[in-house]
Protein backbone atom coordinates (compact mmCIF):
# COMPACT_ATOMS: atom_id res chain seq x y z
CA UNK A 1 0.00 0.00 0.00
CA UNK A 2 2.84 2.38 0.88
CA UNK A 3 4.57 1.67 -2.43
CA UNK A 4 1.35 2.38 -4.37
CA UNK A 5 0.87 5.64 -2.46
CA UNK A 6 4.47 6.69 -3.14
CA UNK A 7 4.07 5.94 -6.86
CA UNK A 8 0.81 7.88 -6.99
CA UNK A 9 2.42 10.89 -5.33
CA UNK A 10 5.30 10.86 -7.83
CA UNK A 11 2.87 10.65 -10.73
CA UNK A 12 0.94 13.61 -9.35
CA UNK A 13 4.17 15.60 -8.84
CA UNK A 14 5.25 14.95 -12.43
CA UNK A 15 1.80 15.83 -13.79
CA UNK A 16 1.51 19.02 -11.75
CA UNK A 17 4.98 20.29 -12.59
CA UNK A 18 4.60 19.39 -16.26
CA UNK A 19 1.32 21.29 -16.38
CA UNK A 20 2.89 24.38 -14.80
CA UNK A 21 5.94 24.21 -17.10
CA UNK A 22 4.06 23.46 -20.33
CA UNK A 23 1.03 25.70 -20.05
CA UNK A 24 2.76 28.54 -21.92
CA UNK A 25 4.79 26.41 -24.36
CA UNK A 26 4.02 26.97 -28.03
CA UNK A 27 4.20 23.41 -29.35
CA UNK A 28 3.39 24.49 -32.90
CA UNK A 29 6.42 26.78 -32.87
CA UNK A 30 8.63 24.06 -31.40
CA UNK A 31 7.58 21.50 -34.02
CA UNK A 32 8.04 24.07 -36.81
CA UNK A 33 11.66 24.53 -35.72
CA UNK A 34 12.47 20.83 -36.15
CA UNK A 35 13.90 19.77 -39.52
CA UNK A 36 16.53 17.41 -40.95
CA UNK A 37 19.31 19.39 -39.29
CA UNK A 38 17.49 19.06 -36.00
CA UNK A 39 17.22 15.30 -36.51
CA UNK A 40 20.99 15.12 -37.07
CA UNK A 41 21.71 17.04 -33.85
CA UNK A 42 19.26 14.89 -31.87
CA UNK A 43 20.76 11.70 -33.31
CA UNK A 44 24.17 12.97 -32.18
CA UNK A 45 22.70 13.60 -28.72
CA UNK A 46 21.47 9.99 -28.61
CA UNK A 47 24.92 8.72 -29.62
CA UNK A 48 26.62 10.85 -26.96
CA UNK A 49 24.14 9.54 -24.39
CA UNK A 50 25.32 6.00 -25.13
CA UNK A 51 28.90 7.22 -24.72
CA UNK A 52 27.92 8.76 -21.39
CA UNK A 53 26.44 5.42 -20.30
CA UNK A 54 29.69 3.68 -21.28
CA UNK A 55 31.77 6.17 -19.26
CA UNK A 56 29.45 5.55 -16.32
CA UNK A 57 29.99 1.82 -16.77
CA UNK A 58 33.76 2.25 -16.50
CA UNK A 59 33.32 4.06 -13.18
CA UNK A 60 30.76 1.56 -11.90
CA UNK A 61 33.14 -1.34 -12.61
CA UNK A 62 35.80 0.27 -10.42
CA UNK A 63 33.29 0.80 -7.63
CA UNK A 64 31.82 -2.71 -7.99
CA UNK A 65 35.25 -4.31 -7.78
CA UNK A 66 35.90 -2.49 -4.49
CA UNK A 67 32.52 -3.73 -3.24
CA UNK A 68 33.33 -7.35 -4.03
CA UNK A 69 31.04 -7.51 -7.05
CA UNK A 70 33.35 -7.39 -10.09
CA UNK A 71 31.55 -7.08 -13.42
CA UNK A 72 32.74 -7.88 -16.96
CA UNK A 73 32.62 -4.79 -19.19
CA UNK A 74 30.01 -6.19 -21.59
CA UNK A 75 27.74 -7.31 -18.78
CA UNK A 76 28.00 -3.99 -16.93
CA UNK A 77 27.18 -2.09 -20.12
CA UNK A 78 24.14 -4.28 -20.72
CA UNK A 79 22.92 -3.74 -17.16
CA UNK A 80 23.33 0.04 -17.44
CA UNK A 81 21.50 0.17 -20.77
CA UNK A 82 18.66 -1.88 -19.27
CA UNK A 83 18.69 0.54 -16.33
CA UNK A 84 17.98 3.45 -18.67
CA UNK A 85 14.75 1.73 -19.71
CA UNK A 86 13.54 1.33 -16.13
CA UNK A 87 14.59 4.91 -15.32
CA UNK A 88 11.95 5.92 -17.88
CA UNK A 89 9.24 3.51 -16.79
CA UNK A 90 9.40 3.12 -13.01
CA UNK A 91 7.92 5.88 -10.81
CA UNK A 92 11.27 7.37 -9.80
CA UNK A 93 14.34 8.92 -11.37
CA UNK A 94 16.43 6.12 -9.84
CA UNK A 95 14.26 3.14 -10.79
CA UNK A 96 17.02 1.85 -13.03
CA UNK A 97 19.33 1.59 -10.02
CA UNK A 98 16.94 -0.86 -8.35
CA UNK A 99 16.91 -3.02 -11.48
CA UNK A 100 20.70 -2.90 -11.80
CA UNK A 101 20.93 -3.93 -8.16
CA UNK A 102 18.64 -6.91 -8.82
CA UNK A 103 20.62 -7.93 -11.91
CA UNK A 104 23.98 -7.78 -10.12
CA UNK A 105 22.69 -9.64 -7.06
CA UNK A 106 21.06 -12.29 -9.24
CA UNK A 107 24.34 -12.75 -11.07
CA UNK A 108 25.88 -14.17 -7.91
CA UNK A 109 27.43 -11.12 -6.28
CA UNK A 110 24.95 -11.13 -3.40
CA UNK A 111 22.50 -8.47 -2.29
CA UNK A 112 24.91 -6.66 0.03
CA UNK A 113 27.71 -6.24 -2.51
CA UNK A 114 25.22 -5.29 -5.23
CA UNK A 115 23.54 -2.68 -3.02
CA UNK A 116 26.87 -1.21 -1.95
CA UNK A 117 28.07 -0.93 -5.55
CA UNK A 118 24.96 0.99 -6.65
CA UNK A 119 24.83 3.23 -3.59
CA UNK A 120 28.54 4.14 -3.66
CA UNK A 121 28.46 4.76 -7.42
CA UNK A 122 25.53 7.14 -6.95
CA UNK A 123 27.28 8.90 -4.06
CA UNK A 124 30.48 9.39 -6.06
CA UNK A 125 28.52 10.84 -8.97
CA UNK A 126 26.61 13.21 -6.68
CA UNK A 127 29.81 14.44 -5.02
CA UNK A 128 31.44 15.06 -8.41
CA UNK A 129 28.39 17.01 -9.60
CA UNK A 130 28.37 19.16 -6.45
CA UNK A 131 32.08 19.89 -6.88
CA UNK A 132 31.53 20.98 -10.50
CA UNK A 133 28.75 23.37 -9.48
CA UNK A 134 30.81 24.84 -6.61
CA UNK A 135 33.82 25.32 -8.90
CA UNK A 136 31.66 27.19 -11.42
CA UNK A 137 29.86 29.38 -8.85
CA UNK A 138 31.89 32.56 -9.63
CA UNK A 139 30.65 32.44 -13.22
CA UNK A 140 27.16 31.19 -12.30
CA UNK A 141 26.71 34.08 -9.88
CA UNK A 142 27.59 36.48 -12.67
CA UNK A 143 25.16 34.78 -15.08
CA UNK A 144 22.25 34.59 -12.63
CA UNK A 145 21.41 38.21 -11.88
CA UNK A 146 18.38 37.43 -9.71
CA UNK A 147 19.33 37.45 -6.02
CA UNK A 148 16.81 34.73 -5.11
CA UNK A 149 18.10 32.55 -7.93
CA UNK A 150 21.71 32.92 -6.77
CA UNK A 151 20.76 32.18 -3.17
CA UNK A 152 18.80 29.07 -4.17
CA UNK A 153 21.69 27.80 -6.30
CA UNK A 154 24.24 28.31 -3.52
CA UNK A 155 21.97 26.75 -0.89
CA UNK A 156 21.14 23.64 -2.95
CA UNK A 157 24.70 23.05 -4.08
CA UNK A 158 26.34 23.50 -0.70
CA UNK A 159 23.69 21.26 0.86
CA UNK A 160 24.64 18.55 -1.65
CA UNK A 161 28.36 19.14 -1.09
CA UNK A 162 27.93 19.11 2.68
CA UNK A 163 25.98 15.87 2.45
CA UNK A 164 28.70 14.28 0.30
CA UNK A 165 31.48 15.52 2.58
CA UNK A 166 29.61 14.36 5.66
CA UNK A 167 29.18 10.93 4.08
CA UNK A 168 32.93 10.65 3.43
CA UNK A 169 33.83 11.90 6.92
CA UNK A 170 31.41 9.36 8.39
CA UNK A 171 33.47 6.62 6.75
CA UNK A 172 36.65 7.93 8.39
CA UNK A 173 35.29 7.75 11.94
CA UNK A 174 37.11 5.01 13.91
CA UNK A 175 34.34 4.20 16.37
CA UNK A 176 33.67 0.48 16.36
CA UNK A 177 29.99 0.75 17.29
CA UNK A 178 29.34 2.34 13.87
CA UNK A 179 30.33 -0.96 12.29
CA UNK A 180 28.11 -3.02 14.59
CA UNK A 181 24.95 -0.97 15.18
CA UNK A 182 22.23 -1.95 12.71
CA UNK A 183 21.28 1.69 11.98
CA UNK A 184 24.80 2.72 10.89
CA UNK A 185 26.48 -0.53 9.82
CA UNK A 186 25.69 -0.46 6.10
CA UNK A 187 25.98 3.31 5.66
CA UNK A 188 29.38 3.27 7.37
CA UNK A 189 30.53 0.37 5.20
CA UNK A 190 29.49 2.25 2.05
CA UNK A 191 31.26 5.39 3.26
CA UNK A 192 34.45 3.41 3.88
CA UNK A 193 34.28 2.00 0.35
CA UNK A 194 33.59 5.47 -1.09
CA UNK A 195 36.72 6.83 0.63
CA UNK A 196 38.73 3.91 -0.68
CA UNK A 197 37.43 4.48 -4.21
CA UNK A 198 37.91 8.25 -4.26
CA UNK A 199 41.18 8.67 -2.36
CA UNK A 200 43.25 5.59 -3.18
CA UNK A 201 46.21 6.21 -5.48
CA UNK A 202 45.06 3.33 -7.67
CA UNK A 203 41.52 4.60 -8.30
CA UNK A 204 41.58 8.35 -7.70
CA UNK A 205 42.69 9.58 -11.17
CA UNK A 206 40.32 7.31 -13.07
CA UNK A 207 37.36 8.01 -10.77
CA UNK A 208 37.90 11.78 -11.00
CA UNK A 209 38.24 11.81 -14.78
CA UNK A 210 35.30 9.47 -15.39
CA UNK A 211 33.00 11.29 -12.94
CA UNK A 212 33.74 14.70 -14.43
CA UNK A 213 33.38 13.33 -17.95
CA UNK A 214 29.93 11.86 -17.24
CA UNK A 215 28.62 15.27 -16.20
CA UNK A 216 30.44 17.11 -18.99
CA UNK A 217 28.77 14.81 -21.52
CA UNK A 218 25.38 15.71 -20.01
CA UNK A 219 26.17 19.33 -20.91
CA UNK A 220 27.24 18.29 -24.43
CA UNK A 221 23.96 16.39 -24.89
CA UNK A 222 22.02 19.47 -23.83
CA UNK A 223 24.13 21.58 -26.22
CA UNK A 224 23.20 19.27 -29.10
CA UNK A 225 19.56 19.79 -28.16
CA UNK A 226 20.12 23.56 -28.10
CA UNK A 227 21.58 23.37 -31.61
CA UNK A 228 18.69 21.23 -32.85
CA UNK A 229 16.25 24.12 -32.38
CA UNK A 230 18.78 26.93 -32.82
CA UNK A 231 18.00 28.27 -29.35
CA UNK A 232 19.80 31.53 -28.46
CA UNK A 233 21.88 29.90 -25.72
CA UNK A 234 25.69 29.80 -25.64
CA UNK A 235 27.75 26.76 -24.65
CA UNK A 236 29.05 28.61 -21.59
CA UNK A 237 25.49 29.29 -20.45
CA UNK A 238 24.56 25.65 -21.05
CA UNK A 239 27.59 24.52 -19.05
CA UNK A 240 26.62 26.70 -16.09
CA UNK A 241 22.88 25.92 -16.06
CA UNK A 242 22.66 22.20 -16.82
CA UNK A 243 24.59 20.77 -13.79
CA UNK A 244 22.35 22.47 -11.17
CA UNK A 245 19.27 21.30 -13.07
CA UNK A 246 20.65 17.74 -13.16
CA UNK A 247 21.33 17.91 -9.41
CA UNK A 248 17.71 18.82 -8.65
CA UNK A 249 16.39 16.28 -11.17
CA UNK A 250 18.17 13.51 -9.22
CA UNK A 251 15.59 13.91 -6.44
CA UNK A 252 13.34 10.79 -6.61
CA UNK A 253 10.07 12.72 -6.49
CA UNK A 254 8.78 12.22 -10.04
CA UNK A 255 8.75 9.77 -12.94
CA UNK A 256 12.12 9.82 -14.74
CA UNK A 257 12.58 13.43 -13.70
CA UNK A 258 9.68 14.57 -15.91
CA UNK A 259 8.12 17.74 -14.61
CA UNK A 260 10.94 18.46 -12.18
CA UNK A 261 13.44 18.87 -15.04
CA UNK A 262 11.11 21.08 -17.10
CA UNK A 263 10.10 23.30 -14.20
CA UNK A 264 13.69 23.65 -12.97
CA UNK A 265 15.08 24.31 -16.45
CA UNK A 266 12.50 26.99 -17.14
CA UNK A 267 13.18 28.59 -13.77
CA UNK A 268 16.96 28.49 -14.30
CA UNK A 269 16.67 30.09 -17.73
CA UNK A 270 14.43 32.80 -16.31
CA UNK A 271 16.87 33.58 -13.49
CA UNK A 272 19.72 33.74 -16.04
CA UNK A 273 17.87 36.31 -18.12
CA UNK A 274 17.14 33.84 -20.92
CA UNK A 275 13.78 32.96 -22.46
CA UNK A 276 11.96 30.67 -20.02
CA UNK A 277 10.14 28.79 -22.78
CA UNK A 278 13.45 27.92 -24.43
CA UNK A 279 14.53 26.24 -21.22
CA UNK A 280 11.37 24.14 -21.21
CA UNK A 281 11.78 23.31 -24.93
CA UNK A 282 15.36 22.16 -24.35
CA UNK A 283 14.26 20.10 -21.35
CA UNK A 284 11.50 18.39 -23.35
CA UNK A 285 13.88 17.43 -26.16
CA UNK A 286 16.50 16.34 -23.62
CA UNK A 287 13.87 14.08 -22.10
CA UNK A 288 12.96 12.79 -25.57
CA UNK A 289 16.60 11.83 -26.17
CA UNK A 290 16.62 9.94 -22.86
CA UNK A 291 13.35 8.26 -23.83
CA UNK A 292 14.83 7.01 -27.13
CA UNK A 293 17.85 5.60 -25.32
CA UNK A 294 15.54 4.05 -22.73
CA UNK A 295 13.49 2.42 -25.51
CA UNK A 296 16.66 0.78 -26.80
CA UNK A 297 17.35 -0.39 -23.25
CA UNK A 298 13.86 -1.88 -23.16
CA UNK A 299 14.65 -3.88 -26.28
CA UNK A 300 17.86 -5.15 -24.67
CA UNK A 301 15.83 -6.14 -21.59
CA UNK A 302 13.20 -8.01 -23.63
CA UNK A 303 15.91 -9.99 -25.44
CA UNK A 304 18.04 -10.58 -22.33
CA UNK A 305 18.60 -13.93 -20.67
CA UNK A 306 17.61 -12.39 -17.32
CA UNK A 307 14.17 -11.48 -18.65
CA UNK A 308 13.66 -15.00 -20.04
CA UNK A 309 14.77 -16.56 -16.75
CA UNK A 310 12.46 -14.28 -14.77
CA UNK A 311 9.49 -15.24 -16.95
CA UNK A 312 10.34 -18.92 -16.58
CA UNK A 313 10.52 -18.62 -12.79
CA UNK A 314 7.09 -16.99 -12.73
CA UNK A 315 5.60 -19.72 -14.88
CA UNK A 316 7.12 -22.52 -12.80
CA UNK A 317 6.32 -20.93 -9.43
CA UNK A 318 3.73 -22.95 -7.48
CA UNK A 319 0.36 -21.35 -6.98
Amino acid sequence: MRRILSSAIKILVSAALLYLALRKVNFADLIARLDLTSAAWLALAVAITFLQIFIGVLRWRIVSAECGAPLPLRQAMRYNVIGTFFNQTLPSSIGGDAVRLWLVARNGAGWRAATYSIFVDRAVGLIALAVIIVASLPWSAHLISDAYGRSALILIDFAALAGGAGFLVFGMLPWQFLKRWWATHHIHACAVIANRVIFSWKNEPAIAILSLLVHFLAVVIAWCVVQSIAAPVGFDQTFLLIPPVMLITMLPISIAGWGVREATMGLAFGYAGLVTNEGVNISLLYGAVSFVVGAFGGLVWILSAEKAAKDTEQIEAPE
